[in-house]
Parts: structure tokens; C-alpha cells; sequence
């Protein structure tokens, strides 16, 4: 066993005593005879575990714990007491000590309490580890961008995720609505379960209900043995139904009653097998009308639709394009080893007024295409694909003859703008595309003229 201990003692036969038996154990030992040395210690070099007395001249044990823990709250102390301070030792564990060893020190409970104590700090470290590299992966949408329709998101995330409730999330194709949903699942008592995500849509209706509850050897041709399916392996953990608008209404039942019953059937399966798993969905599609159309069962939809988030496409969130762009730009430019320092002013102007069809997954995939073709520092208009340019073969050709009299840009443009609105039934989300402009460009035009929906 390695790793390093600082003993506290002001009684030296006690520190010989102590330091003797851990250094035969293998661990590193320093000892200091006083708090105040103990604390200067701590400034030089870090130590795992700080074995202290409770009582001693000057700084007590307690008070040295209790500062030494304000600075480093990780830092494992144990704590050793005369026979019949038991009350202290209850004290300084409630403080945050590990444990504590009562005087006079039996070896086998020393060495037994320091090897309980190393394999909390090893706990803990691999804990940390794992928390950085889930920090250093995790891209969720809801963490980047301080729009305050993507905040709303965040703070429905954060008050949800500790419930087992269902959730559907509804957004268009590439808003994020599966790092939502493992956003969710991080945040929830089931963090250390597991979480899987499918695809309703890419699966053939043939293959779902195996995929989802497993089947028997033998059940259908080609099931050479038996397969437990997601709803099993997820057990305690979180099941993602991505596309639910697509599911099949006689899946749709299934669906429904292992929700219901909280069990399920493997397919050709004589047995109920009951399972624990959250249910998190999500749809591009108007669930509430495709129940209207009988495409949706209703009752599932309501079992479904228990709390319901919205994610707003990309073009509704203004300076999160900017945020998103580089922190994509970051991302890449890492990965792939090119230096670019940052999206020039007219790039970054294309980016801003392009509509965004394919939202935050098109930005992404933009921009790692945008570092690739980058020829120098800053990102230009050349290097972003075709398809963000605003088609320039139209610019020459008008769609009516140029009046002989003259016209006036400004009043053009109003009528537009006003003949778009009500198009879009003066909704500006559906209106900006309509113009070929951004969500910010049409509302600040909509102040500029003073345009409003007729009372």
C-alpha cells in the first residue's frame, strides 16, 4: 500500500510508535509534534490522510481539522482520542472526520482504519477523475448559450431530474433533444444506471418490439437465442424513445401497458418480467394532432406528456449562434490539431442571418467543416459550405418590371416584411425564413418600421 500520511502527535513516543508500524505497511510518513507545524506542513506538500491527536498544546486537533478542512473540504483526517473523550470523537466526526481511533491504539485497528481510509481517498479520486471526463464530454446544449428560452430549459432540467417522471420533449430535428435527455438522466438518482437512447424511426416496426422488451429462442426466424432487450438492460436506469411520433399504434399499446403495469413481455415469452426504468420521449411531430388523426394513442400521449419541454430551434436564439459557433470552433480546432483562432466578421455575419434548418447539428457540422477549409487564423465566407451563402443567382433577376417612376427601398421593404407577417400569421419564427432572415434581423426591422399586428 502507498501513499502519504502526516502524523500529529506532541507526545514523540507516540509519533516513533506510529510512524514505525505505517512505514512498515509501505505508506509515506512525515510527523510533526503541533498543530501550527502541522499547518505550515500542509502549506509545503499535500498528504492523503492526516492522522491527528485530539488534545494538544496550542492548536487542538479539533480547531486543526476544522481549518485544515475550510481549505481543502476532500482532505481525510482520522482522529485519535484518550479513552473516555468519546463525545469529542462523535464531535470531530460530525465535523467531517473520517473516523477516529481511541487511545491506547490497538495495531490491528490502526492499521485497519488507515487502510479503510486509503480506500475512501482512492474512492474519491476515481470519482473525480470520472466526473472531469463526464465535464470534458458532456456538450449540452442547456450549458451553452444564455438565451432565455435555453435558461427556461436548464431550470426545467434541474428541477425534474431528481423525480422518476415521464418526459417528453418536443423540438425539430437537431435541437439537442437527446443531450436533454441525458442531461436529465446525470441529474437523477439513476445517474450510475444506465441510459440508452433509440431511434424509433430507424428501426423497421418488425424489429421494435424485440429491440425494446427482447425475445425467446426460436420466437421468430432468425432469433437463435434468447436476447433480453432495452427495457432489461436499462434496469433502474433511463430508456430514451427518440421519434415516438413514429411508433406504430400496435406498439404503441405495448408501449402503454408495460408503462402501466411496469412490466413487460419478451416477444414469444410465456413470463411478465417486471422492470424499473424512466421513460424519457421525444418528438418532431404535433403529438396532439397526430392523436386527432388516430396516428397516436391518446392515452399513451397523456402517460408520455407528463411534463413537457420545448427546445427552440436555433434560429430563435439569437447570440447563442455566436456562443455555439465558438465554442464549436474550440472543440474542433482541438481534435483535429488546426490552429484557428476565431470566425471573422463577415463569416460570423452569414452565420447570424442564415436560417438554420438542421439547427445546432448543422452549426456543428459547419463549423468543423469551416476549421478544415480555414487557410488562415479567422474563418471566412469561403470557408463555410454553400448551402449558408444566400443563393446569389436570384440577386439579378426582379420578379416583377422595375416601375418607371422609381421605388422606394424602405416602403419595398415594409410591405414585405408586413405581407410576410401575415403569411406567417404574425408569428416571427415563421415569418424570418420567409425573408431569408434571421429571428433578430426581422424583429429588429419589425421596431425599425414599426410594423404591429392589427388590432
Amino acid at each position: 500500500m502507498s501513499g502519504s500520511i502526516l502524523i500529529v502527535d506532541d507526545e514523540k513516543g507516540q509519533r516513533d510508535i506510529l510512524s514505525a508500524i505505517l512505514s512498515k505497511k509501505g505508506y509515506r510518513i512525515t510527523s510533526v509534534p503541533s498543530g501550527e507545524e502541522a499547518l505550515q506542513e500542509l502549506e509545503q506538500a499535500e498528504y492523503d490522510l492526516l492522522l491527528t491527536d485530539l488534545k494538544m498544546q496550542g492548536i487542538s486537533g479539533m480547531e486543526l481539522m476544522e481549518r485544515v478542512l475550510s481549505d481543502n473540504p476532500t482532505q481525510c483526517v482520522v482522529m485519535m482520542t484518550a479513552h473516555g473523550t468519546i463525545d469529542s470523537a462523535v464531535e470531530a466526526m460530525k465535523k467531517g472526520a473520517f473516523d477516529y481511533l481511541e487511545k491506547p491504539l490497538e495495531r490491528e485497528d490502526l492499521i485497519l482504519t488507515v487502510q479503510r481510509a486509503f480506500e475512501r481517498i482512492m474512492l474519491l479520486k476515481e470519482n473525480r477523475v470520472l466526473h472531469k471526463k463526464l465535464a470534458e464530454t458532456r456538450t449540452l446544449p442547456n450549458m451553452i448559450g444564455d438565451h432565455p428560452k435555453m435558461m427556461e430549459v436548464a431550470r426545467i432540467i434541474h428541477k425534474i431530474a431528481p423525480t422518476s417522471t415521464t418526459v417528453l420533449i418536443y423540438g425539430e430535428s437537431g435541437t439537442g433533444k437527446e443531450l436533454v435527455a441525458r442531461a436529465i438522466h446525470d441529474g437523477s438518482p439513476r445517474r450510475d444506471k444506465a441510459f440508452f437512447a433509440i431511434n424509433c424511426a430507424a428501426i423497421p416496426d418488425a424489429l421494435i418490439e424485440s429491440e425494446l422488451f427482447g425475445h425467446e429462442k426460436g420466437s421468430f426466424t432468425g432469433a437463435g437465442s434468447r436476447e433480453i432487450g432495452i427495457f432489461e438492460a436499462a434496469e433502474g436506469g433511463t430508456v430514451f424513445l427518440d421519434e415516438i411520433g413514429e411508433m406504430n399504434v400496435a406498439m404503441q399499446a405495448k408501449l402503454l401497458r408495460a408503462i402501466q403495469e411496469k412490466e413487460i413481455r419478451r416477444v414469444g415469452g410465456k413470463v411478465n418480467l417486471p422492470v424499473d426504468v424512466r421513460i424519457i420521449s421525444a418528438t418532431n411531430k404535433d403529438l396532439e394532432q397526430e392523436t386527432k388523426r388516430g396516428n397516436f394513442r391518446e392515452d399513451l400521449f397523456y402517460r408520455l406528456n407528463v411534463i413537457r419541454i420545448t427546445l427552440p430551434p436555433l434560429r430563435e436564439r439569437g447570440n447563442d449562434i455566436v456562443t455555439l459557433a465558438n465554442f464549436f470552433l474550440k472543440k474542433y480546432s482541438q481534435a483535429s490539431g488546426i490552429s484557428v483562432k476565431g470566425i471573422g466578421k463577415p463569416a460570423l455575419k452569414i452565420l447570424l442571418d442564415y436560417n438554420w434548418p438542421g439547427n445546432v447539428r448543422q452549426l456543428e457540422s459547419v463549423i468543423e467543416r469551416g476549421v478544415l477549409m480555414a487557410e488562415s487564423d479567422y474563418i471566412q465566407p469561403e470557408d463555410l459550405p454553400a448551402e449558408v451563402h444566400h443563393d446569389a443567382s436570384l440577386a439579378g433577376s426582379l420578379p416583377f418590371d422595375f416601375p418607371a417612376e422609381g421605388i422606394s427601398i424602405d416602403n419595398l421593404e415594409r410591405d414585405l416584411i408586413t405581407k410576410a407577417m401575415q403569411r406567417a400569421d404574425w408569428v416571427i419564427a415563421k415569418a424570418a425564413p420567409l425573408l431569408g432572415m434571421s429571428y433578430k434581423t426581422l424583429q429588429y426591422r419589425l421596431e425599425k418600421f414599426g410594423i404591429g399586428r392589427p388590432e
